[in-house]
């Protein structure tokens, strides 16, 4: 029964990454820069996550010394590289471009989960990553817009899809020395808060509290449960039930998610092309979720 709906926690995963942005712009406006924007969410979500592992299970809390090196990695390697190198893609190319560039991570899902562990690539994962590329492309406008290209900022953004696809790898190696989900998502925080908390403006953070305590306080919290520990509890959940590279699949719902927030949210109502990507994407996270027979090409 778990099994059957599992697909819904990386769809899930992506749909809270998709709000990502209403966040960005409303911390943005309160004058954090992009390190104390994750710094903040990122050591919030760390105190969340002890208090509640500390009730629920506090065995969830140990880690063997000899496998620090995983959790450093899924901290660096994963989280913190993605975000570094997405902002620098962002920076230097369109935000469309980026957002497609970052579409990429389930090619390297799946081969890299094909080499290390043995994951089958099936017609299905191909058709579905396919049809989720293009949607993702039609949703961004990239074919009707003018981009400014950069070689170093497309090179940024194929890293950010890179370090994306990689997080699901160590994650998974985790998983397979038999750490809880909880307990990967928890030091990839911490080890997160600690490597960037020098470069992170706490004056403006306390300023901020001190001059609205209440809402400053919920939207910081808010930002960092629905935008950070969910979808990451969701999104490494779901590699105990099914492949890595379907799962990344399931998740690239994500700029479909942005869309539809930024309809709501700040009146930005997409064009046909964004229509009729919406429409193939939903169709790939449609076919990856049916459950059928099916036969590995690789």
């Amino acid at each position: 029964m778990i099994k059957k709906i599992m697909p819904i926690f990386p769809i899930l995963a992506g749909i809270l990454w998709g709000a990502t942005g209403i966040f960005i712009r409303k911390s943005m406006t309160l004058g954090m820069n992009s390190i104390t924007v994750i710094s903040s969410k990122v050591s919030i979500a760390s105190i969340i996550m002890i208090i509640f592992i500390t009730i629920y299970n506090k065995s969830l809390l140990k880690i063997k010394l000899k496998d620090i090196y995983i959790f450093i990695s899924a901290a660096l390697l994963g989280m913190f590289a993605v975000n570094v190198f997405f902002n620098e893609s962002v920076h230097l190319l369109s935000l469309s471009l980026a957002a497609v560039l970052l579409s990429l991570s389930p090619i390297f899902v799946l081969i890299m989960s094909y080499f290390l562990y043995k994951e089958k690539i099936t017609t299905i994962k191909i058709i579905s990553m396919i049809l989720a590329f293009l949607g993702c492309v039609l949703v961004s406008n990239v074919l009707s817009s003018k981009i400014n290209l950069s070689f170093r900022g497309i090179i940024s953004g194929l890293l950010a899809a890179f370090f994306y696809a990689l997080y699901s790898i160590i994650s998974k190696k985790a998983l397979q020395k038999g750490y809880h989900s909880l307990t990967i998502t928890l030091y990839a925080f911490i080890f997160i808060s600690i490597i960037i908390a020098p470069f992170t403006n706490w004056e403006l953070i306390i300023n901020l509290v001190k001059n609205d305590p209440i809402n400053i306080s919920v939207f910081m919290i808010m930002h960092s449960v629905l935008v950070l520990i969910m979808p990451y509890v969701f999104y490494t959940i779901s590699f105990s039930f099914m492949d890595a590279g379907k799962a990344s699949i399931l998740a690239s719902c994500e700029p479909i998610a942005s869309t539809i927030f930024g309809i709501i949210f700040f009146n930005e109502i997409p064009n046909i092309p964004s229509i009729i990507g919406i429409a193939l994407t939903v169709t790939a996270l449609t076919l990856l979720s049916m459950p059928s027979k099916r036969k590995s090409i690789l």
